[in-house]
């Protein structure tokens, strides 16, 4: 994951300035790697990030479901020994 520091200064736009600017957003976001925070009447509404920046997101979001799902079936005792696996994969 792409990891950077968010500077309010520069990462929080209204949304008429994004209505008004849609391509100077998107190279801003492409350029520095870190999310923009779009606001409405003063308050946050959607965040704009980078593509490359969401897929990675998404990469850590799934493994971390996963290693969570595997610590909650070891705790449960859904287990299988590594013999049993190769068995059932087919691979002894």
């Amino acid at each position: 994951m792409i990891q950077t520091t968010v500077k309010f200064s520069e990462d929080v736009i209204a949304l008429g300035d994004l209505k008004a600017n849609p391509g100077k957003v998107v190279r801003q976001v492409e350029r520095s790697q870190r999310p923009i925070l779009v606001t409405s009447r003063g308050r946050g509404r959607a965040v704009v990030q980078s593509l490359e920046s969401y897929e990675a997101n998404q990469d850590e979001l799934a493994f971390m479901h996963a290693v969570v799902q595997g610590l909650a079936d070891v705790e449960a005792g859904r287990t299988m020994s590594l013999e049993k696996l190769d068995e059932r994969l087919g691979l002894s």
